[in-house]
């Protein structure tokens, strides 16, 4: 079968990728050569996938793409017998963020016809024409320009562009997604180790992906110090150039504002209710009762991607650390991407 296929195809695809990661570059092969090309011209292409965050990544799709995740995954779901094409206009904030809607496709059966970001152009193809061979030529998809001749979307944008999506697709079924963000709820006990895992929630991709924690609910005694401190491991940030201009910005708005703030050089905190932070700006709030953390998910639930914090606080959440690494079976926007394509 097709599904069999593909799926010893995926594990094919993981192996490679992690036989890539582990090389050096001296010891490289001519396709390894080719994949590192790869990667420079994505990151000229776009300055916000640097070489590290590709390479984070792509290995996170590889140990992800074991054949038990993906058994384990799929078999929850029943497979069309009827394959339809399906759009897909993928998203590019950060690296490979559009491969689990492209996998998800192709699992269920289908044929993705796939409108990749002028932001993330080489990666997909790449993988998908490996995944292809890996799987004896049973991987079948198609690039576009425009979207022609589909029979359900998947789109991904902006808050602004999903009012143009749903308008534009709404005689087909489609799923549109819009900005999210995410947030962090502090107890107050965390140890050092526990926040510098938090830091990896925030920074890694600069905090551009819908997964970053942007906003931290911290108890009312908490010592911000305690967070500058602990957040160190990712000071180079303000070496990128996009990074710093977007903090310098920010920076020059608040003084100029004479609005309050907290900074230690490369990132910012401001008390501020709103949910979403400007890049380079984590905004905080004090609780004094949980009562007032549940409360605000649920007025921003529409708008929280997921929730970081420690299991014992009781709030449906992951852990500190985890915001990265999602499972297979984690949706964008919570929306059930396979029980989606099990019924068109």
């Amino acid at each position: 079968m097709n599904i069999e296929n593909q799926v010893l195809g995926l594990t094919k695809l993981s192996d490679y990728i992690k036989a890539f990661l582990a090389k050096n570059e001296q010891d490289y092969n001519e396709n390894d050569s080719d994949f590192e090309l790869l990667l420079e011209k994505s990151k000229i292409e776009n300055q916000w996938f640097t070489i590290e965050n590709q390479k984070f990544a792509l290995q996170q799709w590889a140990d992800l793409l074991t054949e038990e995740n993906i058994k384990n995954w799929i078999k929850e779901y029943s497979i069309s017998k009827i394959s339809k094409r399906v759009g897909l206009i993928l998203a590019g904030n950060i690296p490979l963020v559009g491969f689990h809607d492209v996998i998800s496709v192709v699992l269920s059966n289908h044929i993705p016809v796939i409108k990749l970001s002028s932001k993330d152009k080489y990666m997909i193809p790449f993988l998908l024409k490996n995944w292809n061979e890996f799987s004896q030529g049973n991987v079948e998809f198609e690039f576009v320009e425009k979207l022609e001749n589909f029979d359900a979307v998947i789109a991904t944008g902006s808050n602004n562009t999903a009012r143009y999506l749903e308008y534009y697709f709404k005689n087909h079924l489609n799923i549109i997604r819009k900005n999210r963000t995410s947030i962090a709820v502090l107890k107050g006990d965390e140890s050092e180790e526990e926040l510098q895992l938090l830091a990896e929630d925030i920074f890694r991709y600069f905090g551009l992906g819908c997964r970053n924690v942007t906003r931290l609910l911290i108890p009312q005694d908490f010592v911000i110090d305690r967070l500058f401190e602990n957040f160190l491991n990712f000071q180079d940030v303000i070496n990128h150039n996009k990074y710093v201009n977007n903090y310098e910005y920010n920076r020059a708005v608040y003084l100029l504002n004479q609005e309050k703030f907290w900074d230690n050089n490369f990132v910012m905190m401001k008390e501020d209710d709103k949910l979403f932070s400007p890049l380079s700006v984590i905004n905080f709030s004090r609780y004094s009762s949980l009562d007032e953390v549940k409360i605000f998910i649920a007025e921003n639930e529409e708008n929280i991607q997921c929730v970081v914090a420690k299991k014992e606080l009781g709030l449906d959440s992951i852990e500190l650390g985890e915001a990265q690494n999602p499972g297979l079976d984690t949706y964008a926007d919570n929306v059930d991407t396979m029980k989606f394509l099990s019924l068109i």
